[in-house]
């Protein structure tokens, strides 16, 4: 499992913290917009649900490496499912721009799903 988790934290670790520090800076300084949630708890949900994604689909490779693929679809529709969960306040509470909301949100959300797809296809790849 490590040889496989070392290569993930390498690039995710700082990939988080770039665009951590990128949405903060232009939400707050550039924009100066008031968001319903803050920039560090929506990075703080893509980073652990990322993270808790790739961990189980290591997990599935080694005990049913058949079957990776399928998690990845399945572990990405519970995390829309969370997505639409987190964001289901905003849409409730007559947030006063709940567009810019959903762009604080989603930005992020495709950025890593992207990168989540990339290591679930090397890790389906791996031999």
């Amino acid at each position: 499992m490590k040889n496989q988790l070392l290569p993930f934290l390498k690039y995710f670790i700082p990939f988080s913290f770039l665009l951590l520090a990128a949405q903060y800076a232009i939400v707050n300084y550039m924009l100066d917009v008031n968001l319903y949630y803050s920039t560090l708890s929506v990075y703080l949900f893509h980073i652990l649900a990322t993270f808790l994604i790739y961990i189980l689909l290591v997990f599935v490779h080694k005990t049913f490496s058949d079957k990776t693929g399928f998690a990845f679809m399945g572990l990405s529709l519970l995390k829309m499912l969370a997505a639409v969960i987190f964001l289901l306040p905003i849409m409730l509470n007559d947030a006063p721009n709940p567009f810019q909301d959903m762009i604080a949100f989603f930005v992020p959300y495709f950025l890593f799903l992207i990168f989540e797809t990339t290591f679930a296809v090397r890790l389906i790849n791996f031999k």
